[in-house]
Protein backbone atom coordinates (compact mmCIF):
# COMPACT_ATOMS: atom_id res chain seq x y z
CA UNK A 1 0.00 0.00 0.00
CA UNK A 2 1.35 3.48 -0.89
CA UNK A 3 1.72 5.71 2.22
CA UNK A 4 -0.68 8.10 1.09
CA UNK A 5 -3.62 5.94 -0.53
CA UNK A 6 -6.69 8.01 -0.24
CA UNK A 7 -10.11 6.12 0.40
CA UNK A 8 -13.11 7.73 0.30
CA UNK A 9 -16.17 7.18 2.92
CA UNK A 10 -19.44 7.49 1.10
CA UNK A 11 -22.54 9.23 3.46
CA UNK A 12 -25.27 12.34 2.45
CA UNK A 13 -25.99 15.27 3.68
CA UNK A 14 -27.65 14.14 7.12
CA UNK A 15 -24.59 12.66 8.25
CA UNK A 16 -21.72 14.98 6.83
CA UNK A 17 -19.12 13.34 8.93
CA UNK A 18 -20.33 9.72 8.62
CA UNK A 19 -23.07 7.51 10.36
CA UNK A 20 -21.29 7.04 13.81
CA UNK A 21 -21.33 3.31 14.17
CA UNK A 22 -18.96 3.68 10.73
CA UNK A 23 -16.51 5.78 12.79
CA UNK A 24 -14.09 2.81 14.05
CA UNK A 25 -13.69 1.98 10.71
CA UNK A 26 -13.04 5.80 9.71
CA UNK A 27 -10.53 5.82 12.57
CA UNK A 28 -8.78 2.15 11.67
CA UNK A 29 -8.01 3.00 8.19
CA UNK A 30 -6.36 6.26 9.91
CA UNK A 31 -4.42 4.55 12.05
CA UNK A 32 -3.01 2.07 8.99
CA UNK A 33 -1.57 5.18 7.37
CA UNK A 34 -4.68 5.93 5.01
CA UNK A 35 -5.90 9.46 4.47
CA UNK A 36 -9.89 9.52 4.67
CA UNK A 37 -12.56 11.66 3.91
CA UNK A 38 -16.22 11.50 4.27
CA UNK A 39 -17.69 12.31 1.05
CA UNK A 40 -21.43 12.93 0.11
CA UNK A 41 -22.37 10.57 -3.23
CA UNK A 42 -24.39 13.93 -5.01
CA UNK A 43 -21.38 16.28 -3.91
CA UNK A 44 -21.25 17.74 -7.35
CA UNK A 45 -17.58 19.08 -6.36
CA UNK A 46 -16.15 15.95 -5.36
CA UNK A 47 -13.50 14.37 -7.94
CA UNK A 48 -13.44 10.65 -7.49
CA UNK A 49 -10.68 9.61 -9.74
CA UNK A 50 -8.52 10.89 -7.13
CA UNK A 51 -9.64 8.18 -4.50
CA UNK A 52 -7.74 4.76 -4.46
CA UNK A 53 -11.05 3.37 -3.37
CA UNK A 54 -14.81 4.65 -2.66
CA UNK A 55 -16.40 2.66 -0.14
CA UNK A 56 -19.95 2.97 -0.08
CA UNK A 57 -21.36 3.54 3.57
CA UNK A 58 -24.31 5.86 4.73
CA UNK A 59 -25.53 7.42 1.47
CA UNK A 60 -29.20 7.06 2.82
CA UNK A 61 -31.25 9.26 1.15
CA UNK A 62 -30.51 8.57 -2.21
CA UNK A 63 -34.13 6.61 -2.05
CA UNK A 64 -36.22 9.32 -3.77
CA UNK A 65 -33.24 9.66 -6.67
CA UNK A 66 -32.29 6.12 -6.85
CA UNK A 67 -31.63 6.07 -10.53
CA UNK A 68 -29.42 9.07 -10.32
CA UNK A 69 -27.24 7.13 -7.48
CA UNK A 70 -27.20 4.42 -9.57
CA UNK A 71 -25.90 6.30 -12.31
CA UNK A 72 -23.52 7.83 -9.84
CA UNK A 73 -22.33 4.58 -8.70
CA UNK A 74 -21.42 3.35 -12.44
CA UNK A 75 -19.57 7.11 -12.75
CA UNK A 76 -17.66 6.32 -9.98
CA UNK A 77 -14.29 4.33 -10.60
CA UNK A 78 -12.64 1.48 -8.02
CA UNK A 79 -16.15 1.74 -6.15
CA UNK A 80 -17.05 -0.77 -3.83
CA UNK A 81 -19.42 -2.31 -3.76
CA UNK A 82 -19.83 -2.24 -7.28
CA UNK A 83 -22.01 -0.17 -9.33
CA UNK A 84 -23.87 -3.51 -11.12
CA UNK A 85 -24.83 -4.73 -7.05
CA UNK A 86 -25.85 -1.68 -6.39
CA UNK A 87 -27.88 -1.42 -9.51
CA UNK A 88 -29.54 -5.14 -8.34
CA UNK A 89 -29.59 -4.69 -4.71
CA UNK A 90 -31.10 -1.17 -4.01
CA UNK A 91 -34.25 -2.56 -5.83
CA UNK A 92 -36.29 -5.17 -3.43
CA UNK A 93 -37.41 -7.15 -6.20
CA UNK A 94 -33.84 -8.79 -5.92
CA UNK A 95 -35.69 -10.90 -3.66
CA UNK A 96 -37.65 -12.47 -6.32
CA UNK A 97 -33.90 -13.62 -7.93
CA UNK A 98 -32.90 -15.55 -4.47
CA UNK A 99 -36.07 -17.14 -4.04
CA UNK A 100 -36.21 -18.54 -7.63
CA UNK A 101 -32.59 -19.46 -6.14
CA UNK A 102 -33.78 -21.83 -3.87
CA UNK A 103 -32.76 -19.02 -0.97
CA UNK A 104 -35.86 -19.59 1.86
CA UNK A 105 -37.19 -15.73 1.98
CA UNK A 106 -40.47 -14.76 2.62
CA UNK A 107 -43.63 -15.05 0.56
CA UNK A 108 -43.42 -11.84 -1.49
CA UNK A 109 -45.97 -10.02 -3.59
CA UNK A 110 -44.80 -7.79 -5.61
CA UNK A 111 -47.38 -4.46 -6.76
CA UNK A 112 -45.74 -2.79 -9.80
CA UNK A 113 -47.89 0.59 -11.07
CA UNK A 114 -50.70 0.19 -12.75
CA UNK A 115 -51.59 -2.82 -11.69
CA UNK A 116 -54.66 -4.27 -9.09
CA UNK A 117 -53.95 -5.47 -5.67
CA UNK A 118 -56.23 -7.82 -4.10
CA UNK A 119 -55.55 -7.69 -0.52
CA UNK A 120 -55.76 -10.68 2.02
CA UNK A 121 -58.76 -11.54 4.06
CA UNK A 122 -57.11 -11.71 7.40
CA UNK A 123 -53.64 -11.59 9.37
CA UNK A 124 -51.18 -8.99 9.85
CA UNK A 125 -49.25 -7.79 6.53
CA UNK A 126 -45.97 -5.56 5.93
CA UNK A 127 -46.51 -2.87 3.58
CA UNK A 128 -43.66 -1.32 1.94
CA UNK A 129 -42.23 -0.01 -1.28
CA UNK A 130 -39.97 -1.75 -3.55
CA UNK A 131 -36.69 0.75 -3.14
CA UNK A 132 -36.84 2.40 0.66
CA UNK A 133 -34.05 2.43 3.53
CA UNK A 134 -34.32 2.57 7.02
CA UNK A 135 -38.47 1.43 7.17
CA UNK A 136 -39.09 4.45 5.56
CA UNK A 137 -42.31 3.72 4.15
CA UNK A 138 -42.38 0.65 5.54
CA UNK A 139 -45.76 -0.24 7.76
CA UNK A 140 -47.58 -2.91 9.40
CA UNK A 141 -51.32 -3.69 9.29
CA UNK A 142 -53.60 -5.83 10.88
CA UNK A 143 -56.62 -7.41 8.53
CA UNK A 144 -59.27 -6.69 8.56
CA UNK A 145 -59.42 -4.12 10.81
CA UNK A 146 -56.70 -2.06 9.64
CA UNK A 147 -57.65 -2.79 5.81
CA UNK A 148 -58.20 0.86 4.59
CA UNK A 149 -55.39 2.13 5.87
CA UNK A 150 -53.47 -0.49 4.23
CA UNK A 151 -55.15 0.49 1.05
CA UNK A 152 -54.36 4.08 1.27
CA UNK A 153 -51.09 2.94 1.44
CA UNK A 154 -50.57 1.00 -0.67
CA UNK A 155 -52.91 3.07 -3.17
CA UNK A 156 -50.54 6.07 -2.55
CA UNK A 157 -46.73 4.40 -3.18
CA UNK A 158 -48.51 3.09 -6.70
CA UNK A 159 -49.82 6.99 -7.09
CA UNK A 160 -46.17 7.98 -6.83
CA UNK A 161 -45.10 4.89 -9.46
CA UNK A 162 -43.38 2.91 -6.83
CA UNK A 163 -43.26 -0.88 -6.80
CA UNK A 164 -45.13 -2.17 -3.71
CA UNK A 165 -44.14 -5.43 -2.06
CA UNK A 166 -46.84 -7.11 0.89
CA UNK A 167 -45.17 -9.67 3.08
CA UNK A 168 -46.65 -11.61 5.67
CA UNK A 169 -45.49 -10.37 9.34
CA UNK A 170 -43.48 -13.04 11.12
CA UNK A 171 -44.38 -12.94 14.63
CA UNK A 172 -40.73 -14.17 15.49
CA UNK A 173 -39.98 -10.88 15.32
CA UNK A 174 -41.64 -9.58 18.28
CA UNK A 175 -39.70 -12.62 20.07
CA UNK A 176 -36.87 -13.97 18.38
CA UNK A 177 -35.37 -10.76 16.92
CA UNK A 178 -33.92 -10.41 13.45
CA UNK A 179 -30.15 -12.49 12.62
CA UNK A 180 -28.30 -9.88 10.94
CA UNK A 181 -25.12 -12.03 9.82
CA UNK A 182 -21.95 -9.63 8.70
CA UNK A 183 -19.84 -10.76 6.20
CA UNK A 184 -16.23 -9.59 5.53
CA UNK A 185 -13.04 -10.49 3.42
CA UNK A 186 -11.22 -12.82 5.48
CA UNK A 187 -7.19 -12.86 4.83
CA UNK A 188 -8.17 -14.90 1.55
CA UNK A 189 -9.93 -11.92 0.36
CA UNK A 190 -13.34 -14.19 0.78
CA UNK A 191 -16.40 -13.05 1.61
CA UNK A 192 -16.46 -14.78 4.97
CA UNK A 193 -18.23 -14.73 8.78
CA UNK A 194 -17.61 -11.36 11.09
CA UNK A 195 -19.97 -10.97 13.25
CA UNK A 196 -23.84 -10.69 13.80
CA UNK A 197 -26.09 -8.90 16.06
CA UNK A 198 -29.94 -8.70 17.05
CA UNK A 199 -32.33 -6.44 15.99
CA UNK A 200 -35.56 -6.35 17.84
CA UNK A 201 -39.00 -5.09 16.52
CA UNK A 202 -39.28 -2.09 14.61
CA UNK A 203 -42.38 -1.99 13.37
CA UNK A 204 -45.29 -1.41 15.52
CA UNK A 205 -48.32 -0.19 13.09
CA UNK A 206 -48.80 1.47 10.11
CA UNK A 207 -46.53 3.77 8.08
CA UNK A 208 -46.21 7.22 9.54
CA UNK A 209 -43.40 8.03 7.43
CA UNK A 210 -40.09 8.15 9.61
CA UNK A 211 -36.74 6.85 9.34
CA UNK A 212 -35.07 6.36 12.42
CA UNK A 213 -32.12 4.62 12.39
CA UNK A 214 -30.97 5.37 15.50
CA UNK A 215 -33.87 3.55 17.43
CA UNK A 216 -33.03 0.52 16.68
CA UNK A 217 -33.05 -2.21 19.70
CA UNK A 218 -29.39 -4.05 18.88
CA UNK A 219 -27.17 -6.29 20.66
CA UNK A 220 -24.47 -9.06 19.78
CA UNK A 221 -25.51 -12.78 18.90
CA UNK A 222 -24.01 -15.71 17.96
CA UNK A 223 -25.81 -16.58 14.87
CA UNK A 224 -27.15 -20.72 15.10
CA UNK A 225 -25.04 -23.22 12.20
CA UNK A 226 -28.87 -23.03 10.21
CA UNK A 227 -28.47 -19.51 10.13
CA UNK A 228 -25.19 -19.76 9.27
CA UNK A 229 -25.84 -22.35 6.55
CA UNK A 230 -28.23 -19.80 5.18
CA UNK A 231 -26.42 -16.98 4.86
CA UNK A 232 -23.91 -18.95 3.07
CA UNK A 233 -26.77 -20.00 0.40
CA UNK A 234 -27.73 -16.86 -0.23
CA UNK A 235 -24.17 -15.21 -0.88
CA UNK A 236 -23.48 -18.06 -3.09
CA UNK A 237 -26.92 -16.86 -5.21
CA UNK A 238 -25.42 -13.15 -5.47
CA UNK A 239 -24.80 -12.22 -9.35
CA UNK A 240 -21.01 -12.05 -10.39
CA UNK A 241 -19.99 -14.28 -7.08
CA UNK A 242 -18.58 -12.17 -3.59
CA UNK A 243 -15.08 -12.14 -4.89
CA UNK A 244 -16.32 -8.60 -5.90
CA UNK A 245 -17.66 -7.71 -2.42
CA UNK A 246 -16.59 -5.86 0.49
CA UNK A 247 -19.13 -6.48 3.04
CA UNK A 248 -22.50 -8.47 2.87
CA UNK A 249 -25.14 -8.09 5.62
CA UNK A 250 -27.88 -10.97 5.08
CA UNK A 251 -31.03 -10.34 7.33
CA UNK A 252 -32.64 -13.87 8.74
CA UNK A 253 -35.66 -14.57 11.00
CA UNK A 254 -37.48 -17.56 11.82
CA UNK A 255 -39.94 -18.69 9.78
CA UNK A 256 -43.60 -19.95 10.59
CA UNK A 257 -41.73 -23.64 11.17
CA UNK A 258 -38.76 -21.72 12.93
CA UNK A 259 -36.10 -22.39 10.65
CA UNK A 260 -33.97 -19.27 9.58
CA UNK A 261 -36.11 -17.31 6.34
CA UNK A 262 -34.03 -14.60 4.48
CA UNK A 263 -35.61 -10.66 4.89
CA UNK A 264 -32.92 -8.84 3.31
CA UNK A 265 -29.38 -8.97 1.77
CA UNK A 266 -27.93 -5.72 2.36
CA UNK A 267 -25.09 -4.90 0.03
CA UNK A 268 -25.29 -1.77 -1.04
CA UNK A 269 -25.50 0.46 2.31
CA UNK A 270 -26.15 -1.16 5.26
CA UNK A 271 -25.37 -0.46 8.57
CA UNK A 272 -22.69 -3.00 10.02
CA UNK A 273 -22.93 -2.49 13.68
CA UNK A 274 -19.07 -2.26 14.22
CA UNK A 275 -18.85 -0.87 18.02
CA UNK A 276 -21.02 -4.29 18.57
CA UNK A 277 -17.72 -6.40 17.66
CA UNK A 278 -14.27 -5.20 18.47
CA UNK A 279 -12.01 -6.63 15.82
CA UNK A 280 -14.90 -6.35 13.24
CA UNK A 281 -13.55 -2.07 12.12
CA UNK A 282 -9.85 -3.53 11.90
CA UNK A 283 -10.92 -6.79 9.93
CA UNK A 284 -12.39 -4.43 7.26
CA UNK A 285 -10.28 -1.81 7.01
CA UNK A 286 -7.25 -4.81 6.40
CA UNK A 287 -9.54 -5.74 3.90
CA UNK A 288 -9.58 -1.99 2.85
CA UNK A 289 -6.34 -2.06 2.70
CA UNK A 290 -5.52 -4.78 0.83
CA UNK A 291 -7.05 -3.93 -2.07
CA UNK A 292 -4.75 -0.50 -2.05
Amino acid sequence: MDAVSQVALVTCATFPDLWDDDHPLRDALRERGVVVEAVRWDDESADWSRYDLTVIRSPWDYVARRDDFVAWAHRVPRLVNPAGIVEWNTDKIYLRDLSEAGVPTIPTEFVAPGATWTPPSEGEWVVKPTISAGSQDTGRYALPAQLPLAEAHVRRLLDAGRTVMIQPYLTAVDTAGETAVLCTPDASGELTFSHAIRKGPMLTGPDDGSIQPGDEEISPRTPSAAELEVASKVLAAIPGGTGQLLYARVDLIPGPDGSPTLIELELTEPSLFLRTSPAAAARLADAIVSRL
